[in-house]
């Protein structure tokens, strides 16, 4: 007397599963191809937005969907370079290196080529920035300068093709505060070997940081650690040559000038 509705209640689970997968298939299918139905413009304006509030996956998903669609576009050169950005801020710095040398292969003349070159600088003078950095600023220089090294000379790069370009400015301070870093561990490994007794290499390292990095803060810095290396090596004639040249340049010493200015943290982007 039940088998009917049993089986009728069975049919009805059966038809109302397979809608739902149905249901289920097409929006995800919808999502898949969400981008698909817009226009380069759209595209480009959607990712421009995206950009404006931080959405910046989105931006970047926009973004690579515009230059797969439509890559002869009007629109396409400037992708490109906002697809750099994008990734940048969306913590992606080899994508956003790779985006930012194929701009600069593929549009060597566009008018804001020389924001790619800027990018790279900021890509690697991010990189160079690690959790003591962030969190315990008095340690900075205990960090892998391999990035700081690349980004000193990406920035060299933009201010030597483009010396009147508006991002010149802020390179050039960046530059100044990278070398101030670079001679910073310089003078850290010099009063090392200062601490252990070894002369020869502290003098050595001193050395090196007063001829490499003149004018900088650790420069002057060093002639002390030269001086007491001198003494150490009972080379009082040239400890003494030391002291009086410190004495000379220590009025010059800035206070902190190797400290980094957190208003450069504001990403130049005029696009």
């Amino acid at each position: 007397m039940h088998t009917l509705p049993l089986r009728t209640a069975a049919l009805l689970v059966l038809v109302t599963a397979l809608l739902s997968g149905t249901t289920g298939c097409s929006s995800t299918k919808g999502k898949t191809h969400e981008t698909e139905t817009l226009t380069a413009a759209e595209l480009y304006h959607d990712a421009e937005r995206a950009l404006k509030v931080g959405n910046f996956p989105r931006a970047s998903q926009y973004l690579r969907r515009l230059q797969a669609r439509f890559p002869f576009s009007p629109y396409a050169e400037q992708a490109q370079l906002q697809l750099a950005y994008a990734h940048f801020r969306n913590d992606r710095p080899e994508k956003a290196l790779a985006a930012a040398k194929r701009f600069i292969r593929t549009y060597p003349t566009h008018k804001n080529v020389d924001y790619a070159y800027y990018l790279k600088g900021l890509v690697n003078f991010e990189r160079s920035r690690n959790f003591f950095d962030r969190f315990l600023p008095e340690a900075e220089h205990a960090r892998d300068l391999q990035f700081a090294e690349q980004a000193f000379f990406d920035f060299s790069d933009l201010v030597n093709r483009f010396p009147d370009s508006q991002y010149a400015a802020d390179a050039r301070q960046r530059m100044v505060y990278l070398r101030n870093l670079m001679a910073e561990q310089e003078l850290l490994v010099a009063r090392y070997y200062l601490r252990r007794g070894a002369w020869v290499a502290a003098q050595n390292r001193a050395r090196y940081t007063i001829e490499h990095f003149p004018g900088s803060p650790q420069s002057v810095e060093a002639l002390d650690v030269l001086a007491r290396a001198y003494e150490g090596l009972n080379r009082h004639d040239l400890a003494q040559q030391a002291r009086q040249t410190l004495a000379l340049n220590r009025d010059k010493l800035p206070q902190d000038s190797h400290r980094h200015d957190k208003r450069w943290f504001q990403y130049l982007w005029p696009f």
